[in-house]
């Protein structure tokens, strides 16, 4: 299973979201083709009711503990309560990597 499938697993199992976009945007940065390195992640869930955006985040940190650890180098979390998504729905775009290959 690749690394972007175990998350997305791992955030429909925990947060139950209404909404979730993982993008794998590591060919945006140096790193192989092929690497699976830099994640985008857009997630709403009333799991995230009450909470500050820190809060959110650190939240989805813990449960991708071991992707992290193992060779996850970025994740950009953009992470929504239903409530807020439905005013906005609109994400930044990710950053550009500047770093050579």
């Amino acid at each position: 299973m690749s690394v972007q499938d175990v998350i997305i697993e791992k955030l429909v199992e925990s947060l139950s979201p209404v909404h979730l976009q993982v993008d794998n945007i590591s060919h945006m940065h140096a790193v192989p083709a092929d690497a699976e390195t830099h994640f985008d992640v857009v997630v709403v869930s009333e799991a995230f009711e009450g909470l500050r955006a820190v809060q959110c985040h650190q939240r989805v940190y813990q449960l991708l503990a071991e992707e992290l650890s193992s060779g996850v180098h970025a994740l950009a979390i953009h992470a929504f309560t239903p409530e807020y998504w439905a005013l906005s729905g609109e994400v930044p775009a990710p950053p550009e990597c500047h770093g050579e290959a």
